[in-house]
């Protein structure tokens, strides 16, 4: 029997935060799958291959070497195989234009990185646990950005 799994994946190119995020899903004991993604090419060259799984949910840093979140989100905007993808902005920036732009651009929902690990696994396990075909239903900028 197979499990449930949640399949997660998230681009960012600081190691420390990918680190950061796996060691916060293992301690959350989910039944996700966690991949990382050192950059937004890397992470395009996957999803676009036949053998990628595609998530259920996508966390972008928007400041990525060679190709960024935004180009990224904008990209698996445009192709209706994606259409499923739950897509978290997850950045330390928390400028007033990259939460307008990713709304606009369509993501679902945008978190600012935590400053402790402890509100690290607050964050991911809230995310993950939303029901996102009720979430993006009743989007708004008010509910976008996720404040703990």
């Amino acid at each position: 029997m197979q499990e449930d799994y949640i399949n997660i994946i998230l681009a960012d190119d600081d190691e420390d935060d990918r680190m950061f995020f796996t060691d916060a899903f293992e301690d959350l004991k989910m039944t996700t799958k966690v991949q990382t993604f050192n950059d937004g090419v890397y992470l395009m060259d996957y999803l676009n291959s036949t053998e990628a799984t595609l998530p259920n949910v996508l966390f972008l840093d928007l400041n990525m070497p060679r190709k960024s979140g935004l180009e990224c989100l904008q990209e698996i905007k445009q192709d209706p195989k994606f259409k499923d993808i739950a897509i978290a902005i997850y950045s330390t920036s928390a400028s007033e234009e990259d939460i307008e732009n990713t709304f606009v651009q369509g993501a679902n929902i945008y978190i600012k990185k935590p400053s402790s690990f402890k509100k690290l696994k607050k964050v991911l396990s809230e995310v993950v646990t939303i029901n996102w075909q009720y979430h993006t239903n009743n989007m708004n900028k008010d509910n976008f950005l996720l404040r703990l």
